[in-house]
C-alpha cells in the first residue's frame, strides 16, 4: 500500500516587520488593545511589488532543500491562497514559472484558513493513488495590500500578516513510519458572508467592481468576529476528535498540536476545552499574525527549526476559516 509522507518543509517571511506600536502611527490602536484581543505583537508585511508567488518561491526553495529533492523531480504543484497575484490565472502557474518547472500540473486551492489542510488532503490522495510521486504543497498570502489600514478597518487589519510555508510530499510503503495518517474536511456555506470580501463580484450588475462598491469599501475584508469565534472554538475540537477517532488515538498520544493561527484566544480556548498542556501547543501568531493558508506550514517549519517537532512524533493540526471551512490532519513526522 502507498502512503504519503512529508519529506521537508520550509517557510519565508518578508523582512519588514510592523509592530503594534508601528500601527499606532497609522490608526487609533495600541499594543495593549491588540495583544489583549488577539495575542499578536507584530506581523511581516511586504514592500514594493513583492507578490504572493514571490513569497511562495522562497518557501518552496527551502522546502525542496530540506527534502533533499531537486525541483526537476516534482510532478505536481498545489498552491493554497486567498490572495493570488492576479484574478487569473492561478497563483500556482506563476509560481511554476518562477520555479522553472514547466509542463507539470499546477492548481490553486481557495479555501482560506483551511487551505493548507485541504491541499494536504488533495496531495495525500494523489500520492496514495499512484498518479503523482513528488508534490510541492504551498500556502502563501499577501494580505497587507488588501487591508483597510485605517482606524475604520483596524479590527481586521491588525490580525493579518504576509508569509509563505511549503511542504514537499512523496510516497512511502512503510505503514508504521513517517506518513500522513489522515485528513478530514468540512464546510458550511451558510456562513459565507460572516467573513468575506464582497467586491469585486460577478453578482453586481454590469461590472464586477462598480464605483459605488469601491466607495463603500466593499473591496476590503468584512468579518463578524463574534460569530467566527463561536464557530471556531466549536468546529476545531470536533474535527480534531474526528481525526483522533479515525486513527484510534487519544489526545495524550499526540506529541504536538500545530493549529491554524487566527487568534491566540481561539487556540487558547480550544486547548482549554480539551485539556491540552500548554507545552504541546505550538503558536506563532505573536510574531507572524494570521497568514491564513500559510500559518500551518510556517508553524511546522518553525517547530522543526526550534526542535519542538522531531522525527517519529505525532503532530495534529486543525483549522477554521472563511467559508466557513474547517479541517484537520494527523501526521507521523
Amino acid at each position: 500500500m502507498i502512503y504519503s509522507q512529508i519529506l521537508g518543509v520550509g517557510s519565508y517571511l518578508p523582512p519588514r516587520i510592523w509592530t503594534n506600536d508601528d500601527l499606532k502611527e497609522i490608526m487609533d490602536t495600541s499594543d495593549e488593545w491588540i495583544v489583549q484581543r488577539t495575542g499578536i505583537k507584530q506581523r511581516h508585511w511586504v514592500e514594493g511589488t513583492t507578490s504572493t508567488s514571490d513569497l511562495a518561491l522562497e518557501a518552496a526553495k527551502l522546502a525542496l532543500e530540506n527534502a533533499k529533492i531537486d525541483k526537476s523531480e516534482l510532478d505536481l504543484i498545489i498552491f493554497a491562497t486567498l490572495s493570488p497575484d492576479h484574478e487569473f490565472p492561478g497563483a500556482a502557474c506563476f509560481l511554476q514559472a518562477k520555479l522553472q518547472t514547466p509542463g507539470i500540473p499546477a492548481l490553486d486551492i481557495r479555501q482560506q484558513c483551511s487551505g493548507f489542510l485541504y491541499g494536504l488532503s488533495v496531495a495525500d490522495t494523489f500520492i496514495k493513488s499512484g498518479n503523482y510521486k513528488k508534490i510541492l504543497l504551498v500556502g502563501a498570502e499577501v494580505h497587507s495590500k488588501g487591508l483597510d489600514k485605517t482606524t475604520r478597518g483596524r479590527d481586521v487589519a491588525v490580525l493579518f500578516g504576509d508569509g509563505a510555508g511549503a511542504a514537499v510530499l512523496g510516497p512511502t510503503h512503510d505503514g508504521t513510519g513517517s506518513r500522513v495518517l489522515s485528513t478530514h474536511l468540512h464546510a458550511d456555506g451558510t456562513y459565507a458572508k460572516e467573513l468575506w470580501v464582497k467586491a469585486p463580484s460577478m453578482t453586481y450588475e454590469g461590472t464586477y467592481l462598480p464605483r459605488e462598491a469601491y466607495e463603500n469599501l466593499e473591496h476590503f475584508p468584512q468579518m463578524n468576529g463574534k460569530t467566527v469565534f463561536v464557530h471556531a472554538v466549536k468546529r476545531m475540537p470536533e474535527v480534531l476528535f474526528e481525526a483522533l477517532n479515525h486513527n484510534s488515538l487519544t489526545l495524550d498520544q499526540i506529541d504536538l498540536f500545530v493549529f491554524h493561527q487566527a487568534n491566540l484566544r481561539i487556540n487558547e480556548m480550544v486547548a482549554k476545552q480539551l485539556g491540552i498542556p500548554e507545552d504541546k501547543v505550538f503558536n506563532t501568531i505573536a510574531r507572524f499574525a494570521n497568514t491564513t493558508a500559510a500559518t500551518i506550514p510556517i508553524g511546522l517549519d518553525e517547530a522543526v527549526k526550534c526542535g519542538k517537532l522531531k522525527k517519529g512524533m505525532l503532530v495534529a493540526s486543525a483549522a477554521f476559516g472563511a467559508g466557513f471551512t474547517w479541517a484537520s490532519a494527523i501526521i507521523k513526522w
